[in-house]
């Protein structure tokens, strides 16, 4: 009994520094504030609204990837000797990820929206969505069939979309976090929904938050504020979710490898080649003893297997739930289609990024306003944004100008133009690649985005996450695709 009472201190200790481990309430008691002692959520005293600290909600179609270190970069041997994406431990912050690649049905939702909002007058807009069926063309094959059918027919509905460029997987992340924040606030009771949006007159998170677009409120939300009685919902609601985006490569690497199912207490007791264990691409698992873990060529001229026993069950793609996911819970990240990342492609990435959240790509803006530094709407209904100027970061240390695209690409030796040796500084400030209307263009330019994971055109050799290429962003193909991300804002670990 004793002992008993001498360890219930002990307990409660341990008890309140467990709690402060994982964080804790950001607001204390939730009730006043802890450095001036004035009350929160207090009409009486200005209406300082302040809202408990809570979890972020999982989005639509996304599962939490929890954050770490790793090895990011090759884990094979390096056969084409291009020294590409050599190892290096990086750090990935927790973020989500799409659990499939985005589907046929999927960018037909979208294109539906575009053809409802714009295309009566704006159907430019809709044309420029349109992902393009012609990539299933070849010279010396018979895929016509693909070209009317593989993104309309409903037989292909669960299939992962292709023809869509980079530019254009980027406007439907933008369109999806919209769709999804305007159903929230529809869900929530606050905004009618509403079918008849036309044109720049559509909901758009941040035209909403800045008051641009003011959809039809039926459930004001109550205002501390005592000079105003209502007000529209803001960030610090933490009800609207953030961005739907691409992801970056390192996230997508990060993901693909699945390595939460290899650690134990922070030791890695394998790392993998592929986005499961061991070195081949048949299931050892007794259950599936020998099955395809992927979809892609076996050897030259076989893309499925023979009649009767066909190793992937797929001739082109296949469903985007096909296989097993990996320990994340992420299906088809080795194989069926390749997938868009963010990045800029450079072959030394790799040794150039930041060890935290690495990324290749920045381009810094703000918002563009007006005499009365009013936020103004574009033709699709977003906030126009426009690149800083060097006055806008001349007192910064952290960054200096708008594009970092080309940031830290090469020595002086390697800059040519027109054949010939140039003197361009290596500071930053000069493109490396020639790029523009009147010059040829490198293979390699600030138009250039990494694709990653492998396809169902391709060897097994590219089905390691650590492998890359690269394709002009305005550029698609019949064995690429794309999934979206969004950042994990709070604790990384979602509890």
């Amino acid at each position: 009994m004793k002992m008993m009472m001498r360890l219930i201190p002990v307990f409660f200790i341990g008890l309140m520094l467990w709690g402060c481990g994982k964080g804790g309430d950001i607001t204390s008691s939730g009730k006043e504030s802890t450095t001036t002692g004035w009350a929160y959520n207090d009409p009486e005293n200005g209406g300082f609204e302040v809202k408990s600290a809570v979890e972020q909600e999982t989005g639509p179609g996304l599962t939490l990837i929890e954050g770490g270190t790793f090895t990011m970069g090759k884990t094979q041997d390096d056969i084409l000797y291009e020294w590409n994406n050599m190892p290096r431990r990086v750090t990935v912050s927790s973020f989500y990820m799409d659990v499939t690649e985005i589907r046929n049905v999927d960018y037909r939702e979208y294109m539906n929206w575009l053809s409802r909002v714009f295309g009566m007058n704006n159907p430019q807009v809709v044309r420029a969505a349109l992902p393009d069926t012609l990539v299933w063309r070849d010279p010396m094959a018979y895929n016509e069939p693909y070209v009317e059918y593989y993104y309309r027919h409903p037989s292909f509905n669960e299939y992962p979309v292709v023809g869509v460029n980079w530019l254009q997987a980027q406007d439907y992340c933008l369109w999806r976090t919209d769709r999804v924040n305007e159903l929230i606030l529809v869900d929530m009771g606050h905004i009618e929904l509403s079918t008849d949006q036309q044109d720049e007159r559509n909901f758009n998170t941040e035209a909403y938050i800045y008051g641009l677009y003011t959809p039809n409120i039926i459930n004001p939300q109550p205002s501390l504020n005592p000079n105003q009685e209502s007000r529209l919902i803001n960030m610090e609601d933490g009800i609207l979710m953030p961005k739907y985006r691409l992801p970056t490569e390192a996230e997508w690497e990060y993901a693909a490898l699945g390595l939460v199912g290899n650690t134990v207490d922070e030791l890695l007791w394998e790392r993998k080649t592929f986005p499961w264990n061991g070195h081949n691409v048949r299931n050892d698992d007794p259950r599936d003893m020998g099955k395809m873990r992927a979809n892609f060529v076996r050897g030259k001229g076989d893309l499925m297997g023979m009649a009767g026993s066909l190793n992937d069950g797929g001739s082109i793609t296949v469903p985007v739930r096909s296989f097993w996911p990996n320990d994340y819970g992420l299906y088809c990240m080795a194989g069926n289609v390749n997938e868009w990342v963010q990045d800029v492609y450079r072959p030394m990435s790799s040794q150039d990024v930041s060890d935290f959240r690495p990324f290749r790509g920045n381009q810094f803006d703000k918002l563009a306003t007006d005499a009365n530094g009013t936020p103004q709407i574009d033709s699709l209904g977003r906030l126009r944004r426009e690149p800083i100027s060097e006055a806008d970061a001349q007192n910064r240390f952290n960054y200096r100008k708008s594009d970092y695209r080309n940031y830290r690409d090469g020595d002086v030796e390697s800059v040519h133009e027109d054949g010939e040796k140039t003197t361009l500084a290596y500071d930053g400030s000069a493109s490396m690649y020639v790029n523009n209307e009147t010059e040829k263009l490198s293979l390699l330019n600030d138009q250039v985005r990494v694709f990653k994971g492998g396809s169902w055109k391709d060897r097994a050799y590219w089905l390691s996450p650590g492998e890359r290429r690269y394709l002009i962003e305005t550029e698609s193909r019949d064995d690429l695709g794309f999934r979206c991300a969004m950042t994990r804002v709070g604790t990384p670990t979602g509890f």
